[in-house]
């Protein structure tokens, strides 16, 4: 059985630490040693390797190609190992994970998914905390935040966490009000239900749709969530533009329909934010982040299976 040709451990820690803090002397305070057995530990693994990871410059270093094409690899199994440590023989340190997002997020894709999570790691002490809109949710630190948006936002390290399209739905009330000379869309385009930041939604549709002519889209009914936009479109007080995942416990129980063929592919989606800083983040925040990966990838697939 072939043995693994690795590279000291000591070397990757210091070679990590002094990529991420950009200096061998903020590695060595972190790893208790000396800036000297740093510098040795890094040109150790240099050697071994073959390439030079670091530009030498007069303050700080900074990573080479090479440097910058190892380092997600080391970082991963280092996370790996860190939550399989985590996760078999339990932490001494911090258990608590705070998690924040938009209230429509935790009600309607986290909160049916969470007990999951709960119960594959009893230890872990969850906080959830929510808002209404991304930037409302505070400047106090959070382990994790999920938000909606662009993806633009200074002080994070930023993951898409998947592309999901918006469908349209309405209560089944609103089916047999159809006619020849008012159709469904007419109907939709008199009765809409609007989220604020989101208004172009129905415009959009309706060119999606090839049918941007007629009468123009009237102001119906504006509100700040999804959350209230689901309720009032389920008791038939409009037509409403929801993520497909939001809207799936409500067409499953046959309050909400979806009245025509079709989706909307917009440029917003939710996204993983995790603070910008020089510590690594904890076990217990890389096995959420981790979960909540495999949670996203699995509705997109349900969704794509199910359309």
């Amino acid at each position: 059985m072939t043995a693994y040709i690795l590279p000291h451990l000591p070397w990757l820690r210091a070679y990590e630490a002094a990529a991420r803090y950009g200096s061998f002397s903020a590695a060595a305070q972190e790893l208790h040693v000396s800036p000297a057995a740093v510098s040795l530990q890094i040109r150790s693994l240099e050697q071994h390797l073959g390439f030079a990871l670091f530009e030498r410059l007069p303050r700080g270093v900074r990573l080479t190609e090479m440097g910058s094409a190892y380092l997600p690899s080391v970082r991963k199994a280092f996370d790996t190992l860190s939550m399989s440590t985590a996760g078999l023989f339990g932490n001494s340190g911090e258990r608590t994970l705070t998690v924040r997002c938009t209230a429509a997020f935790a009600v309607l894709w986290l909160a049916p998914r969470l007990q999951a999570f709960t119960a594959a790691h009893p230890g872990i002490d969850l906080r959830l905390f929510t808002a209404i809109w991304a930037d409302g949710l505070g400047a106090g630190e959070a382990d994790v935040e999920i938000r909606f948006g662009d993806g633009h936002w200074a002080g994070f390290e930023v993951e898409r966490l998947h592309t999901e399209p918006s469908i349209a739905v309405c209560s089944p009330v609103w089916l047999p009000r159809a006619s020849a000379a008012a159709p469904l869309l007419a109907l939709a385009r008199r009765h809409p239900i609007h989220i604020l930041g989101c208004e172009d939604l129905w415009t959009r549709w309706f060119q999606s749709a090839g049918s941007a002519g007629g009468e123009p889209v009237a102001r119906g009914i504006q509100v700040d969530t999804s959350l209230t936009a689901l309720a009032l479109a389920a008791s038939g007080a409009g037509f409403a533009i929801v993520l497909r995942s939001f809207a799936q416990a409500e067409l499953q129980s046959g309050r909400l329909v979806t009245p025509f063929d079709g989706a909307l592919v917009i440029d917003d989606t939710h996204y993983l934010l995790l603070p910008e800083g020089r510590k690594r983040p904890r076990p217990e925040v890389l096995m959420f982040c981790a979960w909540l990966r495999a949670q996203a990838g699995s509705a997109v697939t349900h969704s794509v299976d199910n359309r």
